[in-house]
């Protein structure tokens, strides 16, 4: 039996701005945006090849502290190209850092070692890493 992981919560304090981060800044589609009553709001937006999506609103969705969700984890082809995107969409991210070094040979140095990091609007926490086998 396959488990797969097909969602994870994102606590924001503004849904319209976390939207508007995530899919104009990130480029994650937007699957739905569903408003039940005035009260109860669910967006699920999708990164660009994922399997995961991601949940942000209000009323339906767990309640977290907004910003309170540290070492969410996206994982992209080319790390140098995915960090260019960023920069040009207006993203506050990190320069690419290694972190250890690969046991054996990978198709490329930054293969499993290399990632950049940033931070949505509340301050959840987000990794990319660079798998070129992914891609």
């Amino acid at each position: 039996m396959n488990w797969t992981l097909e969602v994870v919560v994102v606590p924001v304090s503004d849904v319209d701005r976390a939207k508007e981060f995530y899919a104009d800044r990130l480029g994650f589609a937007v699957d739905h945006d569903t408003r039940i009553g005035d009260d109860i709001r669910i967006v699920q937006l999708t990164p660009p090849g994922s399997g995961c999506s991601i949940v942000i609103g209000r009323g339906a969705v767990p309640d977290m502290p907004p910003g309170s969700l540290k070492g969410l984890q996206l994982v992209v082809p080319d790390l140098e190209k995915a960090r260019a995107e960023l920069v040009e969409r207006g993203v506050a991210v990190s320069e690419i850092q290694v972190m250890g070094r690969n046991p054996r040979p990978v198709p490329h140095p930054l293969d499993n070692v290399g990632f950049v990091f940033f931070t949505d609007p509340d301050g959840n926490a987000w990794a990319v890493q660079q798998i070129s086998g992914r891609g």
